[in-house]
């Protein structure tokens, strides 16, 4: 069954090294609810920027999506930006 509906979540950390543990418990915790993850940072000649990006694909359970949003924006220094895609054509009923 197509998706009714692309929830992305991009998810901001503003000191990957401090937040490393409870984001990543978070993202196993919701890790079935996640279809796709990309992880960005700056790196250069052996060093990482302390920030990071993450972006998520998250199945098309919205209820899901919000949770793992509030909890990652309850990490300090933790921001959580939620993109929605409908898909009209998925939603009609024959």
């Amino acid at each position: 069954m197509p998706l009714s509906k692309h929830i992305i979540l991009g998810v901001h950390i503003t000191d990957r090294l401090q937040q490393v543990e409870s984001v990543q418990r978070l993202l196993t915790e919701y890790g079935c609810s996640i279809r796709t993850r990309l992880g960005l940072h700056e790196a250069n000649d052996g060093s990482c920027s302390p920030n990071g990006l993450l972006i998520l694909e998250m199945t098309d359970d919205e209820k899901s999506a919000d949770q793992l949003a509030a909890k990652l924006n309850a990490v300090k220094g933790v921001e959580v930006k939620k993109l929605v895609f409908d898909h009209p054509a998925a939603n009609k009923k024959s």
